[in-house]
């Protein structure tokens, strides 16, 4: 029996726990966030789990739980913080080739002129988004220039405080009435995906996030065959063994907007025949690596 550290959030702990424990892996959900650790007389004892399920999203947290847990993880550390950084991933799928949405960097702080200059280099409404953040945390639509640069200026405020690592935020296009997908890459094959898509109430108030966290409903669909070779071809390219990827479809394009390197599992029917089974498969590997 293998044993497993989680140490994402209790709902994907529960969802993975009867399925992987059918398959020989005892899951432990392990929280390294939000508590008190001893550092001295820590809560996990050494070689108490064998093998860790993606590398907390906390870097600090996860330093810590890297270093007493002691395990080597389904997705390292150098995959989560490649996923985190919105940037970096847009820009190496750009170079490869890849279809994404037309963006521009900026690490602050920068004068109003050359904000000005990125507004225009666009048709409103624009997408403003902090470059690190999960969740559509910070996610915001301007329509006109006033409105971006008075979000400029509350990400300038924010980042005037100085443990605030990541000075730096994205702008780009507004795509309307975009079909939100995540889809499911497990050691470089699809394994599932879902729609994202807002209730009717939710869109007549004004949301456009699609995220589940801010009410989305996400349903298992069946994806053409392109568009599960285009996920595939970004995990490949970012070299990470499980990754969520995010698909944008207005019905004459397909990009990618963002990643996850720790996705939140749903439901397994909402996945590909056999999921458990890879991932079963997947967390054995990393494990005998050790």
């Amino acid at each position: 029996m293998i044993d497993l550290a989680v140490a994402n959030d209790q709902e994907t702990f529960r969802r993975m726990q009867e399925p992987l424990a059918e398959r020989g892996i005892r899951v432990h959900h392990v929280p390294v966030r939000e508590r008190t650790i001893a550092l001295g007389d820590p809560p996990w004892v050494p070689d108490e789990y064998d093998v860790g399920y993606v590398y907390p999203g906390r870097l600090m947290e996860g330093g810590v739980a890297d270093t007493l847990l002691e395990v080597p993880w389904l997705n390292r550390r150098e995959a989560v913080l490649t996923s985190r950084n919105k940037a970096e991933v847009l820009a190496r799928l750009d170079r490869a080739a890849l279809p994404v949405p037309d963006s521009v960097f900026v690490s602050n702080d920068v004068s109003e002129a050359e904000l000005a200059a990125v507004f225009d280099r666009f048709e409103p409404p624009v997408v403003v988004k902090p470059n690190s953040t999960t969740r559509g945390v910070g996610v915001a639509k301007a329509h006109d220039l006033d409105s971006f640069l008075g979000i400029c200026d509350y990400l300038s405020l924010v980042h005037d405080y100085r443990a605030t690592d990541d000075q730096s935020f994205l702008v780009q296009e507004f795509l309307p009435n975009a079909t939100d997908y995540r889809v499911m890459v497990l050691e470089g094959e699809y394994v599932g995906a879902v729609e994202r898509r807002l209730p009717d109430e939710a869109v007549h108030e004004g949301q456009w996030k699609h995220n589940v966290h801010r009410g989305a409903v996400a349903t298992g669909v069946d994806l053409p065959e392109p568009w599960r070779d285009l996920a595939e071809s970004v995990a490949a390219e970012l070299e990470i063994p499980f990754l969520g990827v995010d698909l944008l479809e207005t019905g004459d394009r397909l990009v990618v907007n963002e990643t996850n390197a720790r996705p939140t599992i749903d439901e397994e029917t909402k996945y590909e025949p056999g999921f458990y089974d890879r991932l079963a498969s997947a967390i054995r590997r990393v494990a005998d690596r050790s």
